[in-house]
């Protein structure tokens, strides 16, 4: 089993003054070659935009791209004709594919957007482009690990084109879950929300990060504080 940890200071960041935002991995300005992805984990973006700001219209393609609103509304416009507005406790897919333009705004005059944006490389490129979204019910993630993503279209809306499963828990003090990849060979990546957790025996703080590659045996997770809260991604590594 292979371990790396990211911790929360060693990210990269800009601020743009309408954007804060912190990379785990390379990204725009911040290149660190010991840093360009974990498997097909390509982005980890923590991003905040300041009252009515946001991401003009911009393209992408052949990249499944997540994001995940932690504060306030963000308001989602693209190419294939979507208008949505996501907010905490959704989540949203974009599968770019050939291709799309969109534009992310908050939609809110008087207070900042939290959000995570998550990229993962697809495993069949050039797929026609298309959106999903999603509401969870947070209550459901209560000292355990909620699904909201998986490569599954039974699954719902939020379905990406990889081997790649999402998950988030809010826990207790003292709450402990293991965790059994659901491929063999992937690799998983954790990221700190709030609060503290020991990983593997790692001891681990808000918006750390922590990659686990050649698993042989489950995770074990256990949280540290109350109110904490985890992200977990499991990735394929090739």
């Amino acid at each position: 089993m292979k371990t790396v940890i990211h911790k929360a200071s060693s990210r990269g960041h800009a601020n743009h003054g309408w954007l804060n935002s912190y990379h785990t991995f390379s990204f725009a300005n911040y290149y660190n070659p010991d840093r360009n992805h974990f498997g097909v984990l390509r982005v980890l973006n923590d991003d905040t935009v300041a009252a009515g700001m946001g991401f003009g219209r911009h393209p992408h393609d052949n990249m499944e791209i997540i994001s995940i609103p932690l504060e306030g509304d963000l308001e989602h416009k693209d190419s294939m004709g979507t208008a949505a507005v996501i907010k905490h406790g959704d989540v949203q897919v974009m599968s770019a594919g050939t291709g799309v333009e969109h534009s992310e705004m908050n939609k809110n005059k008087d207070k900042e957007v939290k959000f995570l944006q998550i990229w993962v490389f697809p495993k069949i490129e050039n797929a026609t482009p298309r959106y999903g979204q999603i509401t969870l019910n947070i209550a459901d993630r209560r000292n355990k690990l909620q699904q909201i993503v998986s490569p599954d279209k039974k699954d719902g809306d939020t379905w990406v084109n990889q081997d790649a499963w999402f998950y988030m828990g809010n826990f207790d003090n003292g709450q402990k879950v293991d965790y059994t990849i659901r491929k063999k060979g992937n690799g998983v990546y954790a990221f700190i929300l709030e609060g503290d957790f020991t990983i593997n025996g790692e001891k681990l703080n808000k918006r750390d990060g922590i990659g686990i590659s050649e698993i042989e045996a489950e995770i074990k997770i256990e949280a540290n504080s109350n109110k904490a809260e985890i992200l977990l991604m499991e990735v394929p590594m090739n």
